[in-house]
């Protein structure tokens, strides 16, 4: 019989810290990718055991957090960066 899907309480936490934390990080630092993103999270943050990567950070903050984070190409580097909405989160 397959596990059902998780719906608890720790999930929901763990996704609202991870919400947070990321988008601390990005208004801290405007214009930083997924790669310095996942490494402030494993190693500043003790968030090691969420199985961070920077393909699943750029997925996250673009399902997400696209309300409050928005991103944009690094033509010269490559790969996106993300910085603040300019909207700020705010619905219109």
């Amino acid at each position: 019989m397959p596990h059902p899907p998780g719906k608890g309480s720790q999930k929901q936490a763990r996704f609202k810290r991870l919400a947070n934390e990321v988008r601390k990080f990005v208004y801290a630092n405007p214009g930083c990718s997924a790669q310095a993103i996942v490494a402030s999270l494993n190693h500043d943050q003790k968030m090691r055991n969420h199985g961070l990567t920077p393909r699943k950070v750029g997925f996250f903050i673009t399902r997400n957090l696209r309300q409050s984070l928005t991103w944009w190409q690094d033509h010269r580097a490559g790969r996106r960066v993300y910085g603040p909405s300019p909207n700020n989160g705010e619905k219109s």
